[in-house]
């Protein structure tokens, strides 16, 4: 899958890159994020994800181009098994849940506990409260995530794959957050967190 990227500075002098693991119950829009994060696009009708899909996009935090190589993994049942090989080694992950259903919340609740009993020690996760254009439907309060979130050191923020809310500010919190190196490096493709004209980009698996 292609990724959209705009052209920075050649001032920019330091890369980083991290991969990222997206974790959560089917149908609570983990690949909806991701394409927001990555083409600026929404599907309304999303296929699921079957075992896993690999993207890419790169940010720029200060003096540093920060690249995630993300991996968006199936929320369905018999997945579960698949998911160690995309979280280790992984110095990031999102854990999303639907703020429309308790049920995903709690599942939530089951993957950071996963995390942090498997995964990298320093493993900076997010906890996202999607679908927050459906606030009207809520079955989970925000001042009970943002209350789990802080009691296990995590970031949280609600966001809206649909309507673009708070989804590039997901990243750039995680990023962040994230260790930076610093190796002299001059990236020519990367996206500012406030881009809204980008250029298209071939990606691919490595």
């Amino acid at each position: 899958m292609s990724s959209r990227q705009v052209a920075l500075p050649s001032s920019i002098n330091k890369i980083c890159q991290f991969k990222v693991v997206l974790l959560g119950e089917s149908a609570v829009g983990k690949s909806s994020l991701v394409l927001r994060f990555v083409k600026r696009e929404f599907h309304e009708f999303q296929e699921s994800t079957i075992g896993a899909a690999f993207l890419t996009q790169s940010m720029q935090i200060e003096d540093t181009t920060v690249k995630f190589e993300i991996w968006d993994t199936a929320g369905q049942e018999r997945y579960h098994s698949l998911a160690p090989m995309y979280y280790r080694g992984a110095q990031a992950a999102l854990i999303v849940f639907d703020i429309t259903s308790k049920d995903s919340f709690l599942k939530a609740q089951n993957w950071v506990r996963e995390l942090q009993r498997q995964a990298n020690t320093n493993i900076v996760i997010a906890l996202v409260g999607n679908k927050v254009d459906l606030a009207n439907k809520r079955a989970v309060e925000y001042n009970e995530a943002k209350s789990y979130a802080e009691q296990n050191n995590l970031i949280f923020m609600e966001t809206s794959a649909k309507t673009a809310v708070n989804v590039v500010e997901v990243f750039t919190a995680l990023a962040t957050r994230l260790p930076r190196n610093d190796r002299p490096s001059v990236d020519k493709d990367t996206i500012r967190p406030d881009s809204e004209n980008q250029n298209k980009k071939s990606g691919c698996c490595k």
